[in-house]
């Protein structure tokens, strides 16, 4: 009870019928790039994990939790 190939074939046409060649072809390069870029940063991410587990890194002007507080009670 599956999709076989002729009922894919005729999605296929109606769906290029009502776009367009050139829309399905800009539709496939954006949908592309979003795969990519989420691929990148999820490898980033897993980069980050492993690279130091247990340590914080403070950028400059981020408030670490807690950090606000102390400041405030050595004045």
């Amino acid at each position: 009870m599956g999709i076989s190939v002729w009922q894919l074939l005729i999605i296929l046409l109606i769906v290029l019928l009502l776009f367009g060649a050139k829309r399905l072809r800009n539709i496939g390069t954006d949908l592309g790039a979003a795969v990519k870029g989420f691929r990148k940063s999820m490898r980033e991410g897993e980069e980050e994990d492993t690279a130091e587990p247990g340590r914080l890194e403070k950028r400059e002007g981020e408030v670490i939790e807690g950090e606000a507080t102390r400041e405030k009670e050595k004045s």
